[in-house]
């Protein structure tokens, strides 16, 4: 089992500039060799809070290929549906050539309404978008003279430069929040899968669909899970809660705020049920979060009971991924807690496979 880090800015101006959030993210990567996490992450979002400061995650991520030599660059995720398969090429080419082939690419539908909005782009169009936009990336990615046309985009002969580093291309990875067919997708299409299980309940049931899905399909092995999951990591328990309780609590009031069109009567058949989830995640909390095992936060003996019970729960998963600086964590905090989880949870888990 390998563990790797992930930010997930949820601030704004008032309480950080962007300058000081990715400085701080920037000096955390480089703890990411000397203590053994095999991955950084940041995410694709706009003009809310809830994300906004990673408008692209492959700009952070060229400047993060330069502060760990090791540690695989994963965008989680990029969104189809706002980016030209064209540009989106280009930049993973670009970025896997930087970073000598440790680029491994995340794409999502992207789901606030408000992105949708702003960009002039339907949210019932979310599928048949993203659907299109992967296929393109796919193939300008592992073929040259390349011709295509969609139905949001149009290209002939075009060989997309640099041609990745990686052969045929960086892998990737689908990111799925509780939609089965997400799942279902991503499996039978050989590709890894990103959740979050923020919701908690379901995620074993969605995990063994994936698998079910990798092998009915014939790809060798049955696939590669990520989960990721908030972590603060202290010597004493009472004190990891007492820090992360706020900024956590925060976090998913953010969320919550950037995702409200969904409960105050938008729908769409390409997001069933999300009126519901988002109002379910209206209802989480610390203390609900910590419960389910969504949330992983306490002494080195709490987090690793946690983390061999969600292993047990879900079947098994090959990567945590772990937002460490979440919401109003300093990036002292988050140091001290990485070096703890370093020290004495992952060397538990390092021989650990998957069901």
């Amino acid at each position: 089992m390998e563990f790797g880090i992930q930010f997930f800015p949820d601030i704004g101006p008032d309480v950080q500039s962007g300058e000081a959030y990715w400085g701080d993210a920037l000096e955390l990567v480089e703890l990411c060799d000397e203590l053994g996490y095999t991955h950084v992450r940041t995410v694709e979002h706009y003009f809310h809070p809830y994300g906004g400061y990673s408008p692209n995650p492959i700009v952070f991520l060229t400047a993060a290929s330069q502060r760990s030599r090791k540690a695989r660059l994963i965008t989680g995720a990029v969104l189809p549906a706002f980016n030209s398969p064209l540009k989106l090429a280009g930049e993973i080419g670009m970025l896997d050539a930087i970073s000598n082939g440790r680029l491994e690419v995340g794409f999502a539908r992207a789901f606030l309404p408000h992105e949708f909005a702003r960009f002039g782009v339907s949210v019932d169009e979310s599928k048949a978008r993203f659907a299109e936009g992967i296929e393109m990336v796919r193939r300008l990615l592992e073929e040259e003279n390349v011709s295509m046309e969609g139905t949001f985009h149009s290209f002939k002969n075009v060989t997309s430069l640099p041609r990745p580093t990686q052969k045929p291309r960086p892998p990737f990875w689908i990111a799925a929040l509780a939609t089965p067919d997400s799942f279902v997708s991503a499996g039978k299409n050989g590709h890894a899968v990103m959740a979050i299980p923020l919701a908690g309940g379901k995620m074993a049931e969605l995990i063994g669909l994936y698998r079910d899905a990798w092998r009915s399909a014939g790809h060798p092995g049955s696939g590669r899970v990520m989960l990721a999951f908030h972590m603060f990591c202290a010597r004493d328990g009472d004190e990891a809660a007492a820090i992360a309780r706020g900024p956590l609590n925060r976090y998913l009031k953010s969320l919550v705020d950037a995702a409200s069109d969904w409960t105050g009567g938008m729908s769409s058949a390409d997001y069933p049920n999300y009126d519901k989830i988002i109002a379910g995640l209206a209802k989480e909390t610390f203390e609900t979060q910590v419960a389910k095992g969504a949330a992983w936060v306490g002494t080195p003996g709490e987090i690793c009971d946690v983390i061999s019970d969600y292993q047990e729960m879900t079947g098994g998963f090959e990567i945590g991924s772990l937002q460490v600086n979440f919401n109003t964590i300093t990036r002292e905090e988050a140091a001290k807690s990485m070096r703890l989880f370093a020290q004495e949870v992952i060397p538990k888990f390092a021989g650990a496979a998957a069901a």
